[in-house]
């Protein structure tokens, strides 16, 4: 298979330029010299939230994506005084959040939306119903905070990369897309193509691989299934991925000790991001 070369100093400088377009991180990451890589906190379900969060440290990643089942959404401030605390302790930073589901309920959803400002959090992946994006582009405006829509695969609402493109297309700006590319794969997509179409309107990517293009089919470490790495990321590049997106491996089996696989996912992305 060919694979397109990248250099780091390339996707750094592509992704530097777009910084400006998401608050917070962009310039931090890119003086840091690599894109915001972090780990969606699925993959490491099986531990408790501590635990969880020093297997990041040890991963030598710095970003993190809760999801509500480790962190939920509380109006408690002390909660999340205490959730941010533990997190900066160990110099991490979550760069997103999710998946969250959005309904026509707007009190619902902008309770989301508090909890994320109280906790500093800048993108939320999201599973918006249809008559939620009334709400959705006045707290997107209020708050400016992205929502990133998540799809899931086959018999999802956003299955194909054109339902996500058709649900955004007349809405704000900031209502975009977290592209996990394993489920693309598992709808028949191809990863570098659903990149370039979602250019402009991606603020998170799941770094996923699957054995097999289809429905059923088994996770496999990063570049190991139909993920072609370099390729990923030389379209980012292309996309001018921003650099305050978050980029989030994700590795979903083995939830009792997934760390040599998640050590090894992480090495192909580093591999690819050195690639010169």
């Amino acid at each position: 298979m060919h694979r397109t070369r990248l250099s780091r100093r390339s996707f750094v400088a592509a992704s530097a330029l777009a910084a400006a377009s998401l608050p917070g991180r962009g310039r931090a990451a890119a003086d840091a010299g690599e894109p915001n890589l972090g780990i969606q906190m699925y993959s490491l379900r099986g531990y408790p939230v501590d635990e969880a969060l020093a297997h990041v440290k040890e991963l030598g990643l710095k970003f993190i994506e809760f999801y509500p089942g480790m962190f939920p959404v509380t109006g408690d401030q002390a909660v999340i005084d205490a959730m941010k605390d533990k997190v900066s302790a160990l110099g991490l930073t979550m760069s997103a959040y999710g998946v969250n589901r959005f309904t026509k309920d707007a009190d619902a959803n902008r309770r989301i939306f508090a909890f994320a400002r109280a906790a500093g959090i800048p993108i939320l992946g999201a599973d918006p119903d249809p008559d939620s994006f009334a709400s959705l582009d006045d707290l997107v405006k209020e708050f400016d905070i992205r929502i990133a829509i998540h799809n899931h695969g086959p018999t999802h609402r956003y299955n194909k990369v054109v339902d996500v493109l058709d649900a955004v297309e007349k809405h704000d700006r900031r209502i975009g897309a977290c592209a996990d590319l394993g489920h693309f794969l598992r709808s028949g997509e191809k990863p570098t193509e659903v990149i370039r179409l979602l250019a402009g309107r991606l603020y998170g990517i799941h770094l996923k691989d699957f054995a097999e293009m289809q429905d059923k089919t088994k996770g496999v470490i990063l570049g190991q299934g139909h993920i072609d790495v370099p390729a990923v990321f030389a379209a980012l590049e292309q996309a001018k991925f921003p650099a305050a997106g978050a980029l989030s491996i994700e590795y979903e089996e083995n939830p009792k000790n997934p760390l040599a696989e998640i050590r090894a996912c992480i090495e192909a992305a580093r591999t690819a991001l050195a690639a010169a």
